[in-house]
């Protein structure tokens, strides 16, 4: 029994001290920047305002997040938050807020590092699968108080950027990423086939969110 401690024992000492786990690393970022976003399309409608509207999209705003990478040499895994006060807007032959929206995004994500795990630039990619949630909205529609309701959908999102370590454990990022969200299917007409038969077929409509951010990132 003794023997088996001193083994493990020093089987994980010479783990720890090698320069693979050495390199194992958590960094931790905090970012701001600016979301361009865009929305989906539906049927014109005339208003009471004498308008027609026929899109509905999230206005372009700042937004702020968070993420916690664990590196393993260059590859990274990790999690993925931000949110984004923006205002819901109706568009058409005129736009119309409606009033505020929060998007918010929760994405896990695998990523990889460039170069030397200690190199004091290091450019980086990134891919993730999550979810992205709009608040709900409150305003006002002919005259009465409405509230129209949030939603959480499935996303993915990807991006890449550049860190800057002034030092081994502090450094600064810039980012761009791209967030999808699938919002609905619109009929497109129907595809027949000689064993399958015939189905509609449906035209995908996606939310996009375009951030660029820049922020701090610590590691230890």
């Amino acid at each position: 029994m003794n023997t088996r401690i001193v083994l493990l024992a020093s089987l994980l000492t010479a783990t720890l001290a090698s320069p693979t786990y050495a390199q194992n690393r958590v960094e931790i970022s905090g970012f701001l920047g600016w979301g361009l976003s865009d929305g989906v399309s539906g049927t014109p409608l005339v208003a009471g305002d004498g308008n027609i509207y026929d899109r509905v999209d999230p206005k372009d705003s700042a937004l702020y997040g968070f993420s916690v990478g664990y590196l393993i040499e260059n590859v990274e895994v990790g999690f993925m938050y931000s949110t984004q006060a923006s205002k819901l807007v109706l568009g058409g032959t005129a736009d119309r807020e409606l009033g505020d929206l929060t998007v918010n995004t929760y994405h896990g994500y695998f990523g990889y590092n460039f170069g030397e795990p200690d190199a004091p630039i290091r450019p980086f990619l990134f891919f993730g699968l999550g979810a992205t949630s709009f608040g709900e909205v409150d305003t006002v529609i002919a005259g009465q108080n409405r509230t129209i309701s949030g939603e959480s959908q499935f996303s993915t999102t990807l991006g890449g950027g550049v860190k800057f370590f002034f030092s081994q454990h502090v450094g600064a990022r810039a980012a761009f990423r791209l967030t999808p969200t699938y919002i609905k299917s619109d009929a497109a007409g129907w595809w027949c086939d000689p064993y399958w038969g015939c189905y509609l077929v449906g035209d995908p409509q996606y939310s996009n969110q375009v951030e660029f951010s820049g922020g701090v990132t610590v590691r230890f």
